[in-house]
């Protein structure tokens, strides 16, 4: 039986997320709901989200009700996407708004990969659900390709200084690796090795940035969702090169045909 390590690292973000919130309980800071703003009830709605979280990324470890968690995480993190989409509208000249709603969008995509690979559909409906959301998780690499472009210098300083070779040159690397993971996934062409190196890439991302950013200051709420933020990334760049491994004899070919903008 294939494990799909990517489904559970997925759902320990999602976990990760859930326990961060309730342990801090501060709505103003937290990234992802931020965008509602001073909204009655918050507390309330922290709860709910991060309950939510929770249970979606318990339920996404069983092959029996991933699924379900699958529904429960991809219309969670939708609606955190859509909700910067006021404020792309108001400042659509400024990447910031189209990055975090890309951000939330690839834990989305990978909702529908683990979805439609998930027991309960019929082999038609599965393979195109799973096909939508590893294309979608490619457009979302574009957006990364373009966040770390446009902020190339913000880029460059959270790379640490004792890498060899220099800051600068590694946030130009791992842009670069950003666009040609897009073109592979988007092209369905090298796009197993693509997304694979791309999780490896995130996950190091983690390693080597967000968790030396996370002990030199834990009291501050950004670090920690940081951290969350940077696994849920990986884990469904994972999902997707879960989803190439099985179906990679065809994947490049399916993508091929006009069924998917035609949906």
């Amino acid at each position: 039986m294939r494990i799909c390590i990517g489904r559970h690292v997925y759902g320990l973000a999602a976990i990760a997320f859930g326990v961060i919130a309730l342990v801090w309980g501060d709505f103003n800071t937290w990234q992802q709901i931020r965008p509602l703003g001073n909204v009655a009830h918050r507390e309330v709605l922290l709860f709910v989200f991060a309950a939510v979280e929770i249970l979606g990324g318990v339920a996404i470890q069983s092959a029996k009700t991933a699924r379900y968690g699958a529904a429960m995480l991809g219309a969670l993190y939708l609606v955190f996407a859509l909700l910067w989409i006021p404020i792309i509208a108001a400042k659509p000249a400024v990447f910031d708004g189209w990055g975090n709603f890309f951000e939330q969008f690839s834990l989305v995509s990978a909702a529908l990969v683990i979805y439609g690979t998930a027991k309960g559909h019929n082999a038609e409906s599965a393979a195109w659900l799973s096909r939508t959301g590893s294309m979608l998780f490619g457009v979302c690499v574009v957006s990364f390709t373009l966040e770390q472009l446009f902020y190339l210098s913000a880029t460059a300083a959270f790379v640490p200084k004792w890498i060899p070779s220099g800051q600068m040159f590694w946030a130009i690397t791992t842009t670069v690796a950003f666009a040609l993971a897009a073109v592979a996934i988007l092209s369905g062409r090298a796009a197993l090795t693509a997304s694979r190196l791309l999780a490896a890439m995130v996950l190091l991302f983690g390693l080597l940035v967000w968790l030396p950013i996370l002990f030199a200051a834990p009291h501050k709420l950004f670090n920690w969702a940081g951290n969350a933020e940077n696994l849920a990334i990986a884990g469904a760049a994972w999902v997707v090169a879960d989803f190439f491994q099985a179906h990679g004899r065809h994947t490049a070919a399916e993508m091929e045909t006009p069924s998917l903008v035609a949906g």
